[in-house]
C-alpha cells in the first residue's frame, strides 16, 4: 500500500530528529546490513540510513534493493540519508494520518 501524501509528510517531519541505525558502507547491501536493516523496520517503523557508497549510482542501487528486498517504503531521500517506513502490524509504534 503506498503512502498518502499527508503521511509521507509526517513520516518526513519525525525522521528529521533521528539518527541514522543503519550504516552501508564500502560493501554495500550485504547479508549482515539487511539483516540489521529488518530488525530496525520491526522495532522503530521508521528508520534512517546513512548510505557511506561514493557514487550517486551505486547509492540508488542501494536504495532499491534495501526496497525490493525488504518490503518497506521510502519516505526521503537526500544525499547519502535515506529514510524508510514499513508498518509493522503485529507492535504499531506510529499512527499515520
Amino acid at each position: 500500500m503506498a503512502l498518502s501524501k499527508m503521511a509521507r509528510s509526517q513520516l518526513r517531519s519525525l525522521s528529521h530528529t533521528l539518527k541514522p541505525v543503519v550504516m552501508i558502507g564500502a560493501k554495500g547491501v550485504s547479508a549482515q546490513v539487511l539483516a540489521e536493516f529488518e530488525a530496525a523496520l520491526d522495532h522503530h517503523e521508521l528508520v534512517k540510513v546513512q548510505i557511506g557508497l561514493g557514487d550517486r549510482e551505486q547509492r540508488i542501487a542501494a536504495v532499491r534493493e534495501l526496497l525490493a528486498r525488504s518490503g518497506a517504503q521510502l519516505v526521503m531521500e537526500i544525499g547519502k540519508v535515506a529514510c524508510f517506513y514499513r508498518h509493522n502490524s503485529a507492535a504499531p509504534k506510529l499512527e499515520l494520518r
